[in-house]
């Protein structure tokens, strides 16, 4: 689903050292906020709770896509793919991408033509790689998230937790492909067969304006509200932050993130 635009700059400081006052200042349904380096939580609220991951589900699909396909491959773009719904690119049926092309759609501009063309490339068809994605999640330990749909929008039973997509952002975030382009601020795409250029400028607003912040992915429905997954390395430390139907997005995690830096 397209995203409505949120009040912006962040507040790039906050000197609260106070989780329950940061707690009363924002509000989101799931959060955690973990250090990565010692994988102690650094604060969380609701992180067990069962909750729609918008398009934080691409960074499951982006794994399974990554570990089944090459980015060298080329892919045709369906009539299915090319009509998935916003946030969209408008690609055309019958353009052929290099599958690394479409991972950076899907995962710098949340485009769902892209993500849903990558699946039904690398498992013939989308219920295919929902599949393989739940397989995943099973084997991960993710035993509060289920899958229906590749590309992250609402259904009963799609669902995840932020305990569960901080778990599998940090396996996310080994993949070398997958950490370099949650990291790109802004990237250029064009089918191989058609003189067309797409201009992609990643959602994460963080990006390029939080001292340290290395992605990861955002995500928007009616249903899931604003959600955020944000990797930070800033002063020796490395954090990592899952906001899930959050309020005031931006200035809520960079709260958080300045809350956890000052943690010793």
């Amino acid at each position: 689903m397209a995203e409505p635009e949120e009040d912006f700059p962040v507040v790039l400081r906050n000197r609260s050292r106070h989780p329950q006052a940061l707690r009363s200042l924002h509000s989101a349904h799931g959060i955690l906020l973990k250090d990565l380096h010692t994988g102690r939580t650094l604060y969380e609220y609701g992180s067990d709770r069962r909750l729609s991951p918008a398009s934080l589900t691409k960074i499951m699909s982006a794994l399974v896509i990554l570990e089944s396909g090459r980015q060298e491959d080329l892919v045709t773009v369906s009539r299915t793919a090319a009509a998935a719904p916003k946030t969209h690119l408008r690609l055309r049926p019958g353009h052929v991408y290099h599958l690394g092309d479409l991972l950076k759609a899907m995962l710098i501009t949340s485009a769902n033509d892209a993500c849903l063309a990558a699946a039904e490339h690398v498992g013939g068809s989308e219920e295919r790689v929902v599949a393989l994605m739940n397989a995943k999640a099973a084997n991960l330990g993710l035993t509060d998230t289920h899958f229906s749909n590749a590309c992250g929008f609402d259904a009963p039973e799609h669902y995840a937790t932020a305990a569960d997509l901080a778990k599998l952002s940090e396996v996310a975030l080994q993949d070398p492909v997958f950490r370099s382009l949650v990291r790109e601020e802004i990237q250029l795409i064009s089918p191989v067969n058609a003189n067309r250029t797409y201009l992609l400028k990643n959602t994460n607003r963080l990006l390029g304006k939080f001292p340290g912040v290395e992605g990861v992915k955002t995500g928007f429905t009616s249903r899931a509200g604003r959600c955020l997954i944000a990797k930070v390395s800033q002063d020796g430390k490395e954090l990592l932050l899952v906001l899930l139907h959050a309020n005031r997005r931006w200035n809520t995690a960079a709260s958080l993130i300045n809350y956890g830096l000052q943690q010793r």
